[in-house]
């Protein structure tokens, strides 16, 4: 137990402070003097152990009434470990441009709000803690080791605004199954090493605004399972490393406007996960896919030139989509132009290889807000998609059903071909006259109906039964148009049942 004539003579001032709360300031006024990264140079006139530090804060020398204990310290270096692991902390701790020798260690403690702002840290352990109020780290450096706060519960916020995190090891900051009432707000938060918190629950939401996260070749924010109201990676957000969100559940926004994603392999992994608002608009191409199978949005908006050259849509489901780089993206009540919709098909064709699911999605929002025309488009690409992944048979017949009838999603081309075929027959056999089948009898040759009667096989006009060509060329083209009323009458029902059924 300390005695107070052991104490040094600032010991002794925050001694007689703690009691009533009030700061012990011992910063000279020179910023270069003052700055925490130099503090190893402080004498023992700005120095203060942790043991007194941790008698304080344990109850020692709170019985004076008529004030609220706290300690507050300012410009002050901290020599031996600050170790309250297993403490129940009555008193808030505020330390202010205060440079820690060794690490501080909160595992399991039970504390009120601690403030360790503006300063020099090598490492803080709070997994398991419970802090009934924030943790503020603000403009503060952890240097040499990680911010440990696995399982920990804090009934306030977590403050990481302007912090600099620098660990040796892979992960610069492990919240896994962090639980907080507030939310973690870490604008332009500066880490060398991960940021890890899967699992962890933040009811308001994680703010990463400017946020500079670094690990390259591994993961800089592992945010898998994460229930949030709000995630923020906005306003110049940068990544070194891939970002993962697998099966993070958000109720409100997630947004990546202006953000830099640069890891390797999947760069940005979104895997099952569900999202209110989806703000996908990066300040540049990822450099490694995006993978968003099974992802569930209810509304997402996008920039045409933020997707890299593959990204993963099987599964991906939407309420609504539409692009923001440019005047002509449609939304709910809007009419998307044909440029829209090629710009969305290249997108869907960013999935490697052949699948249906994205296909059917956009034409899905095409048909819900009334656009069925674009429906169609989408649809038609999905069948010529699919062409390519067929037998050579399959592939010709596919072909055939494109040029005549656009796979069913084009029913007038028959028309087309009809009137076509229609006319070149009757032009061709008005030149020529046909010889009778039995001479006197029957209607009078006409070429329209003749060339008709060939083109429609079913039923007839009794012109093709009552006259033939002695000349051959004639009589192929006979055949030949009797051929293609045929294909075109297989190809228009195939084309229809298709339209009909779900593929």
């Amino acid at each position: 137990m300390l005695s107070y004539d052991e104490l040094t003579s600032p010991e002794r001032e925050l001694w007689d402070a703690f009691p009533e709360g009030c700061r012990v300031d011992l910063r000279t006024g020179a910023p270069e003097a003052d700055a925490p990264s130099s503090g190893a140079r402080w004498g023992p006139e700005r120095t203060v152990r942790a043991a007194v530090v941790m008698a304080l804060l344990l109850g020692a020398n709170d019985d004076r009434s008529g004030g609220v204990a706290a300690l507050r310290l300012a410009g002050t270096r901290i020599t031996g470990r600050l170790d309250l692991s297993g403490a129940e902390i009555p008193h808030r701790l505020s330390l202010e441009g205060c440079r820690l020798d060794e690490a501080v260690r909160l595992r399991g403690a039970t504390t009120r709000t601690i403030e360790v702002a503006d300063s020099w840290v090598p490492g803080i352990d709070a997994e398991l803690a419970r802090i009934e109020g924030d943790l503020d780290l603000r403009r503060s450096t952890v240097e040499g080791g990680s911010l440990i706060l696995v399982n920990a519960r804090m009934a306030g916020n977590l403050l990481l605004a302007d912090a600099e995190i620098s660990s040796p090891e892979e992960w610069a900051v492990l919240a896994g199954g962090l639980v907080l009432d507030g939310g973690v707000f870490a604008r332009r938060l500066t880490t060398r090493g991960g940021f890890r918190l899967p699992g962890a629950r933040l009811l308001s939401g994680l703010f990463l605004q400017g946020a500079r996260l670094e690990n390259t070749g591994g993961v800089a924010l592992a945010a898998g399972g994460v229930t949030a109201s709000t995630v923020d990676c906005s306003q110049g957000f940068t990544a070194q490393g891939s970002v993962r969100l697998r099966r993070a559940r958000i109720e409100g926004l997630l947004t990546f406007e202006g953000a830099r994603l640069n890891g390797d392999g999947t760069a940005l992994d979104c895997v099952a996960m569900q999202v209110g608002d989806f703000d996908y608009r990066t300040a540049a191409p990822l450099s490694g896919l995006v993978d968003l199978r099974s992802a569930q949005a209810t509304w997402c908006q996008d920039s045409e030139r933020s997707w890299p050259e593959k990204v993963l849509l099987e599964g991906f489901t939407y309420g609504s989509i539409r692009f923001r780089d440019t005047p002509s993206a449609a939304g709910e009540g809007e009419t998307p132009d044909r440029d829209e919709v090629a710009r969305r098909l290249a997108w869907v064709r960013r999935n490697p290889g052949y699948a249906p699911q994205p296909y059917e999605q956009l034409a899905g929002w095409y048909r819900r807000i009334g656009h069925d025309d674009d429906a169609r488009r989408v649809l038609l690409a999905k069948q010529r998609h699919r062409r390519l992944t067929l037998s050579l048979p399959a592939r010709a017949w596919g072909h055939l059903l494109d040029v005549t009838v656009g796979y069913g999603y084009r029913p007038w081309l028959a028309g087309v071909w009809l009137l076509t075929l229609t006319l070149l027959g009757a032009l061709v056999f008005g030149t020529h006259s046909p010889t009778p089948v039995k001479p006197g009898e029957g209607v009078p040759f006409q070429p329209l109906v003749y060339t008709l009667d060939l083109l429609i096989p079913i039923g007839g006009l009794g012109q093709r039964v009552g006259w033939y060509w002695s000349n051959n060329g004639l009589q192929w083209l006979a055949y030949l148009l009797i051929a293609c009323g045929w294909m075109l009458t297989t190809a228009v029902i195939a084309g229809v049942t298709r339209t009909l059924q779900k593929n």
